[in-house]
C-alpha cells in the first residue's frame, strides 16, 4: 500500500476532513483513503469499517438521540461551591 504526505492543507479542509472521519466513524487517514476510493473509482477501496469493539463509536451512538434532542450543544449544569468543611482536630 503507497503512503502519500500533503503539504499545505487548508484549515477548514482539515477541520471538515476530522469532522466527516467523525461522522463515519473512522480515523482522519480512513476518510481521506475512502474519499480517494470514491473520486477514482475504484470499488475496492480499502474502507475500514469501524470496528464494534471501538468505545468511542459505541457512545456516539448510544448518546446520539440525547445528542440531537438537545440540538447537537449541550451544557451540563455546575453545582455551585460551597466552602469547606472545617478539618478535624485531634486533640
Amino acid at each position: 500500500m503507497t503512503s502519500i504526505t500533503l503539504h499545505d492543507l487548508d484549515d477548514a479542509v482539515a477541520a471538515a476532513l476530522r469532522a466527516r472521519a467523525a461522522k463515519h466513524g473512522r480515523t482522519v487517514e480512513q476518510e481521506a483513503c475512502a474519499i480517494l476510493g470514491e473520486v477514482v473509482g475504484v470499488e475496492d477501496a480499502d474502507e475500514v469499517e469501524p470496528s464494534p469493539g471501538n468505545a468511542a463509536t459505541a457512545f456516539r451512538e448510544h448518546f446520539r438521540a440525547y445528542w440531537e434532542e438537545f440540538g447537537g450543544d449541550v451544557e451540563l449544569p455546575i453545582p455551585p461551591r460551597e466552602p469547606a468543611r472545617e478539618p478535624p482536630t485531634f486533640d
